[in-house]
């Protein structure tokens, strides 16, 4: 392989690990990160958010002298870029952190290089990303004409999940679209040295496009189970036991409901396939539509169990902030969402949150005067209104505790 030396940009949930699992067989990585207290911590061995063995991975390759992080891009064999990608207020896109790598990254190159675009996008992105490149960099280019230097750009997605992203970076199928087939074949070279799984090569808009199809797949399905639960709710059915029943259909496997959906991909992912083709993805934006809607109904319930109570300050406590069980990630969590507006809705009352991933509330609702973190025992004994919003591993012992308790229950909990 032409490549020894490789350059992750962004040192986030994905970013770090595939850092780390690249230094862990035998590349020198530089870790690229435009937040001192990340760039400090890698450097000092230690992970920024919860992980299952990521703090080993990182702490052996930084010891090892394979990885090191840096404020700023430095020359490399090889770039990938793992930047956020969200999208502002009316769903649109915004591309500006990969704009912003791709320009830090223009001045640093000398020709042959590799860019490889990790960051879910939207269709067209990684051509835009190397446009971005090419316009600082002139004297470079896409195919080698006018005797320029060759810089080669790919998209290749990540398709881990939170928790098992040591082992899925490895055992996973890899899509890895080149915007020239000879970029593609350079980036599948790279993926190799780390990735068990097949890798597939097509042409970059294919492989952008192919990520959010996976995750709209996902979202519709969520939608189907999160609109099961308002109808059974309305005909006063339990809805897991619903789900249950009809699932012994030998061709029925529907998913369980929740109080929403979160993280950075399947929250997000469908609406850039919306905005790509707006009269077209009908059903997609239905299903975001559903299960944006589902915090909306959530907070109807906690209201109408605090009108029950009939307290001037009721205590209510919300367990869970994160996107999903057993991790740190806040990233587009209806649980952090629903308890805001719980706080919000309700200014007079104590809002305990408990989530133990974290050792402090996130500014979100850090700047609410009338919520604090909380442990799961003091939730227990001093909460009069029950939210369960994630469904931890600790929170599975509730059932008992709070068997006679007023609970809003999302995930099923109590059964």
């Amino acid at each position: 392989m032409g490549i020894s030396t490789v350059a992750v940009v962004g040192l986030g949930y994905i970013g770090l690990p595939t850092a780390a699992i690249l230094a862990a067989n035998g590349v020198p990585v530089t870790g690229v990160d435009v937040s001192s207290a990340t760039v400090g911590a890698v450097n000092r061995g230690q992970v920024p958010f919860v992980e299952p063995d990521l703090a080993g991975y990182v702490s052996d390759a930084v010891a090892s002298g394979r990885l090191r992080a840096v404020p700023a891009p430095e020359p490399a064999d090889a770039y990938i870029v793992a930047v956020p990608t969200p999208f502002v207020d009316d769903h649109k896109p915004d591309l500006s952190y990969i704009k912003a790598a791709a320009e830090a990254i223009a001045p640093v190159l000398r020709g042959g290089e590799l860019i490889v675009l990790e960051s879910t996008s939207p269709p067209g992105t990684t051509r835009r990303m190397a446009e971005w490149v090419l316009d600082q960099r002139p004297d470079l280019s896409l195919d080698g004409s006018g005797d320029r230097p060759v810089v080669w750009f790919a998209h290749c997605p990540e398709r881990v999940l939170p928790g098992r992203i040591m082992v899925e970076l490895v055992t996973n199928d890899r899509i890895v679209g080149g915007l020239t087939p000879e970029a593609a074949q350079r980036a599948r070279e790279l993926y190799q040295v780390f990735c068990q799984g097949e890798i597939l090569l097509t042409d970059a808009v294919t492989a952008e496009t192919a990520k959010l199809v996976e995750n709209s797949f996902r979202d519709v399905n969520i939608a189907f189970a999160n609109e099961l639960s308002l109808v059974a709710d309305k005909l006063g059915v339990d809805v897991w036991e619903l789900i249950r029943l009809a699932n012994h259909h030998p061709r029925v496997n529907i998913l369980q409901p929740g109080p929403g959906v979160g993280g950075h991909c399947i929250a997000v992912d469908p609406w850039f396939i919306v905005d790509a083709a707006p009269e077209e993805a009908r059903l997609i934006r239905t299903a975001r539509e559903v299960n944006d809607g589902k915090p909306r109904w959530v907070l109807h319930k906690v209201v109408d169990a605090v009108a029950d109570l009939g307290a001037p300050n009721p205590v209510i406590a919300a367990y869970g902030l994160a996107f999903k069980p057993n991790i740190d990630d806040l990233r587009e969590s209806p649980a952090m969402t629903i308890t805001t507006e719980i706080a919000r809705t309700f200014p007079h009352a104590t809002v305990l949150a408990v989530e133990p991933n974290v050792d402090e509330l996130p500014a979100q609702l850090a700047d609410l005067p009338n919520v604090r973190l909380a442990d799961t025992e003091e939730a227990l004994a001093a909460g009069q209104v029950h939210v369960l919003l994630v469904d931890h591993t600790q929170f599975r012992a509730l059932a008992g505790p709070l068997a006679e308790a007023r609970v809003v229950d999302t995930r099923g909990i109590l059964r």
